[in-house]
């Protein structure tokens, strides 16, 4: 199925907003939001909770965000 949970649309705008003005990993840590890096096939990416099983990943180069992604994680 393409596109997002419609339940998760105002989550995933909030963040998404904070990515955007992002400028390391560090400024996704929001209360709630459980930051955290991935590691495996994932190493080097960060993660943080949009709801459930949901996440919003992505990787940092330099001070962007790159490789952002909304999956099922687990």
């Amino acid at each position: 199925m393409a596109g997002i949970q419609a339940s998760h649309a105002a989550r995933l705008r909030v963040q998404l907003t904070r990515l955007d003005d992002a400028i390391s990993p560090q400024d996704m840590n929001a209360p709630g939001w459980r930051l955290h890096q991935l590691t495996g096939k994932l190493a080097g990416h960060w993660s943080v909770t949009v709801n459930g099983n949901w996440r919003l990943t992505f990787m940092f180069e330099g001070v962007d965000a790159v490789l952002v992604d909304y999956q099922d994680y687990h």
